[in-house]
């Protein structure tokens, strides 16, 4: 069967804050006051322009995060924005930072760490409540305390009822974009993922291939594991000495806090040092009681076989968390890969026929943590360049772009923030102390000092099990519980946190729940038939020479367990909130390619069911 054709004139991939941004400032332009056309369109004459968007989830706000945000340009661009109109939305109230203390001594912690955990424990109370250190000052770049602790899902379906109620926007959810249309190294559209097929990919009864959707100009904001965005940077390439090396696993949680809870609404809590010093962790409180929070697992941490969900549990387990959550329940939970390497991360912004924005483009802040304002401004100066050209009548060309598009972005704080934060994380390849070190001194003194050090590869990053583990596991028992976890087609890091200290992990079926549980609770997870299976593994020899499978044991929803007597992973879509930790947790680099991994994340279905996370 052929596939089906339809033409428009923009056709968008992924709706998250930054296409959000794009489409608010697009739309505004379409038609005057008085409804007449100002930007028509050359599909449909006579009508304002077509433009489409797809995503891949099946709700346009499921499967995000809660965020704080400084929100310059979600204001700058609204001018009506009043944050009580939005679900879940206040102003910071007040906002801490804690040096959160190895209660159990379980965790890895070097000689200099160690003193100061010694001189804080000498000072007792003075220093300490819950085996937390309160900073007496947080850095400017870091502050939020100007912004707004948003649900980022709740935000998205804000803008897009918006939107979709100009009626000069269609956005279509459940929708997965399989792969950019190229021809002669222009895209002119997209083609959408084919239906009524097997896991395989192999065609099934009611078969429909995907449609092309032709457009003169195709936005993308799939994120950084997007399979349209990666398609993209595998046939243009980056930038010369630009790569995306550096990332992070945000896992995190929706919590309804007990009622003796006093934390008001707007409290931001930043904490690092637990459950393991590299591990970042959030705590942001909604109106009505309750909260997101979650830790941020970097793909410098060393550890082979380290964890999402048991982490997050861990952090949650601390006292200082503890006190506030404790008799809470769990509403939601998720998970989202973060693309770490900042300006260094950059794909080029267009090319012929397309444009990219948000996190996927680099636009991400790695001195600040912050990515949501940031992909919002990328798509309105995307926008406002488009517009210019429309006007102009001018094509889509990789210099117009550049030009209306990139001039705009260059000119602006996004730009001159990354550009200063670029070395922000270089410090955290020497370890936790030179990484905190070099994050001061890039951001106080704008980016002229830093830690450099050589960018290596997530998987060159890792140490092996037996060298993390000397003097606290037996090499043989480490060898034993490798070779049962290989029988048994058991991840190995529950055996070795066990091993290694960490007290288990006692669910209580409300707010410390089973990792099966929480699949099935507020952010349950679900995939719809007649797709094919978004996670595949190219090469079955790497697998099979691979141990422990980092790829089962970082997986955020055990959609994929280690293959029996470690042949190939297995897979279940309908476990898999396609957070992507797989794409860059992979230890076995391509011959041909070595910067990428075994593992392929393509266009797929489903995934969480939340709009609260």
């Amino acid at each position: 069967m052929e596939n089906p054709m339809m033409e428009v004139d923009i056709a968008c991939v992924g709706f998250g804050p930054a296409t959000a941004g794009f489409l608010t400032t697009l739309s505004e332009a379409m038609t005057n006051d008085s409804g007449e056309i100002q930007l028509p369109s050359a599909v449909a004459p006579g009508l304002p322009l077509q433009v489409v968007c797809y995503e891949r989830a099946d709700d346009i706000g499921f499967g995000v995060s809660g965020v704080v945000t400084r929100a310059r340009g979600i204001r700058a661009s609204l001018p009506d924005f009043k944050a009580e109109e939005i679900p879940m939305a206040v102003p910071v109230a007040q906002e801490k930072m804690f040096y959160l203390l190895d209660p159990y001594g379980a965790s890895r912690r070097g000689a200099l760490l160690r003193t100061a955990d010694r001189a804080l424990k000498l000072g007792g109370r003075l220093l300490l409540r819950d085996s937390a250190f309160e900073l007496p000052w947080i850095p400017p770049f870091l502050s939020k305390d100007d912004g707004l602790v948003l649900s980022l899902g709740q935000f998205c379906q804000w803008v897009g009822a918006r939107l979709m109620g100009t009626g000069l926007v269609q956005i279509w959810p459940g929708t997965p974009v399989a792969a950019p249309l190229i021809e002669e190294n222009t895209v002119v559209g997209v083609q959408l993922a084919d239906q009524g097929v097997e896991k395989d990919g192999t065609p099934g009864p009611g078969y429909l291939p995907g449609m092309q959707v032709r457009a003169a100009l195709t936005v993308v904001g799939d994120g950084p594991v997007g399979a349209v965005g990666r398609e993209l940077d595998r046939r243009f390439g980056l930038p010369d000495g630009h790569h995306q090396r550096e990332w992070a696993l945000g896992m995190k949680a929706v919590v309804e806090l007990p009622q003796y809870c006093s934390l008001p609404a707007g409290t931001v809590f930043h904490t690092f040092g637990f459950p393991e010093p590299d591990i970042f962790g959030f705590f942001y409180v909604h109106p009505d009681r309750i909260a997101s929070m979650g830790v941020f697992v970097p793909s410098w941490l060393p550890s082979p076989c380290r964890t999402g969900y048991r982490t997050l549990q861990h952090w949650m387990r601390h006292p200082a968390i503890w006190r506030h959550i404790a008799g809470g329940r769990l509403r939601s939970w998720g998970a989202k890969s973060l693309q770490e390497s900042g300006k260094r991360g950059e794909p080029f912004w267009a090319v012929n026929g397309c444009a990219r924005i948000g996190e996927g483009s680099g636009s991400t802040n790695v001195l600040a943590g912050a990515g949501v304002d940031e992909a919002w401004t990328t798509g309105v100066l995307l926008a406002k360049g488009v517009i210019e050209l429309l006007k102009k009548h001018e094509p889509f060309t990789w210099e117009n772009l550049e030009r209306a598009y990139g001039d705009r972005r260059r000119a602006s704080w996004v730009e001159k923030e990354c550009r200063a934060a670029t070395h922000a994380r270089d410090g955290f390849q020497r370890g936790f102390v030179p990484g905190l070190l070099g994050m001061g001194l890039t951001g106080m003194t704008g980016g002229m000092l830093n830690v450099h050090a050589k960018i290596r590869r997530p998987w060159e990053m890792l140490k092996p099990l037996k060298e993390l583990c000397a003097g606290r596991i037996k090499e043989d028992d480490l060898a034993e519980m490798g070779a049962q976890a290989r029988v048994n087609g058991n991840t190995l890091h529950d055996a070795v946190m066990d091993k290694m200290g960490w007290p288990k992990i006692v669910p209580d079926g409300q707010l410390i729940v089973s990792h099966q549980d929480a699949l099935l609770m507020g952010g349950k997870v679900q995939a719809a038939g007649g797709f094919a299976d978004h996670v595949a593994f190219v090469d079955p020899k790497l697998c099979r020479d691979c141990h422990p499978q980092l790829c089962a044991e970082i997986c955020s929803g055990q959609a994929i367990t280690p293959g029996e007597n470690g042949g190939v992973p297995n897979f279940d879509r309908e476990k898999c909130v396609h957070c992507g930790a797989c794409v860059w947790n992979c230890t076995r680099g391509r011959t041909a390619d070595p910067e990428r991994g075994n593992v392929d994340f393509r266009a797929g279905s489903g995934g969480l069911h939340s709009a609260e996370n």
